[in-house]
């Protein structure tokens, strides 16, 4: 189950500018398995509510409500099956909301301040969100089925043309090999001779004449691949090139590695369609049985309302 870290933040520059609670007069609302949960926790999740996904005060003050009675309860049953969230994997985690929307951490930081709530909030919300994640992963891998009927019955309700095609991808990796102790100027080096490599390639049967202008650069055949076997980012980044060229360069342990596509063909397959349409009923059903565990530990945890 892949994990929704937080809505794309919407509306920045609108964001409210009211002053912020102060904690020490903060009062005890909510009490989940002995952890309390104040009025100003309420107030502040409800404002990230609020500037994340544009609900009114009144329902984004419930639904912090139950978000962080949610939170706490996912928090405790991490703690039960011995899982701990990290700081660094919490740090991570709000660093790519910040990439996603464009902005550096204390960007990020700022811009959450000037809407009236503090960064820790959101990193509150994303550790018991990386929690639940891995109990999930824990509880559920490798043990979430669909029925067939159910496959062939979604694969119906497809178009005709799209069931008979697949595409297949004939694909070799390039490496502009870094030395693990290189310099940083070494590695900006070798990164710019990527991207000339890149810019130059126009074809796998005529890439011996580019490559062979730069030193430790390493071609290994991937082979045929149907788009199903790719992975997602791949696939997407893939799907819109041309045969004859490479993917942007990216960081490997072993230096820098695009993908070339060499060749590309449709066959007659529907293992594309099918294949998707198992991951998306696969997704439905994890959604559910999250959605049951978390009733069935709610049920098991003393929840306090005052």
């Amino acid at each position: 189950m892949r994990l929704r870290i937080v809505p794309v933040f919407f509306g920045l520059a609108l964001m409210l500018a009211a002053p912020l609670a102060t904690p020490s007069h903060a009062a005890i609302k909510i009490i989940v398995n002995d952890v309390p949960i104040t009025d100003y926790d309420i107030s502040q999740r409800a404002r990230l509510i609020t500037m994340t996904q544009r609900k009114s005060a009144s329902i984004a003050k419930k639904q912090a409500e139950e978000e962080l009675v949610d939170d706490q309860v996912k928090l405790a049953e991490a703690e039960r099956v011995g899982i701990d969230v990290s700081k660094s994997e919490v740090d991570n985690a709000f660093n790519n909301i910040a990439r996603n929307v464009k902005m550096s951490p204390a960007q990020l930081s700022k811009a959450l301040r000037s809407g009236g709530v503090q960064p820790d909030t959101l990193k509150e919300r994303l550790k018991a969100q990386l929690a639940w994640n891995q109990v999930l992963r824990s509880r559920f891998s490798g043990r979430i089925e669909v029925d067939e009927s159910d496959v062939i019955a979604a694969l119906k309700k497809t178009d005709e043309e799209d069931r008979q095609k697949s595409v297949e991808y004939d694909l070799k990796r390039v490496i502009v090999v870094v030395p693990k102790n290189s310099s940083g100027g070494f590695k900006s080096k070798r990164k710019n001779e990527s991207n000339q490599i890149r810019a130059a390639f126009d074809g796998c049967d005529e890439s011996g004449a580019i490559l062979g202008k730069y030193s430790e650069v390493v071609v290994q055949p991937i082979g045929r691949r149907l788009e199903t076997e790719l992975p997602e980012d791949m696939r997407a980044e893939i799907e819109k090139m041309t045969p004859g060229k490479l993917t942007k360069p990216s960081t490997t342990p072993v230096g820098y590695e695009m993908i070339a596509v060499c060749g590309k063909r449709e066959i007659a397959s529907d293992i594309a369609v099918r294949t998707e349409l198992e991951n998306e009923l696969r997704q439905k059903e994890g959604e559910s049985q999250s959605r049951r565990y978390l009733l069935e530990i709610r049920r098991r945890s003393t929840i306090i309302y005052r």
